[in-house]
């Protein structure tokens, strides 16, 4: 049984940092893709970032347009955790947000089987 289990979230001001963890456990792979999701209040679920499993020992990563250049995602193999790095937050970054992998390797930005309890981040103005 896939187990996730976000941490991290908070309230901070416009401009300041968060950083985001998800921790996996119950994966029958030793290395596979990992990706957040977010949903702000009246809105649909959205991909942010991934982490995704290439061959030859090593990740790539994935970022929706609207977070590339603040946001940072990577993962600590060892530990199976993922990490989010989000630098000048702003109020519009305001949702909780979502660990997510699929009972495979990949996790499509559709989203994977797997969903974590998510973790609120509030950005005030």
């Amino acid at each position: 049984q896939v187990q996730l289990v976000e941490s991290g979230g908070g309230l901070v001001q416009t401009g300041e940092s968060l950083r985001l963890s998800c921790v996996a456990s119950g994966h029958t792979s030793e290395h596979f893709d990992m990706a957040w999701f977010r949903q702000a209040p009246g809105k649909e679920r959205e991909f942010v970032a991934a982490v995704r499993w290439r061959s030859g020992r090593t990740y790539s990563t994935d970022y929706a347009a609207f977070v590339r250049g603040r946001f940072t995602v990577f993962k600590d193999n060892g530990k199976k955790t993922m990490y989010l790095q989000m630098n000048n937050l702003k109020p519009e970054d305001t949702a909780v947000y979502y660990c997510n992998v699929d009972s495979g390797l990949r996790v499509p930005r559709e989203g994977g089987a797997y969903w974590g309890r998510g973790t609120q981040v509030t950005v005030s103005s």
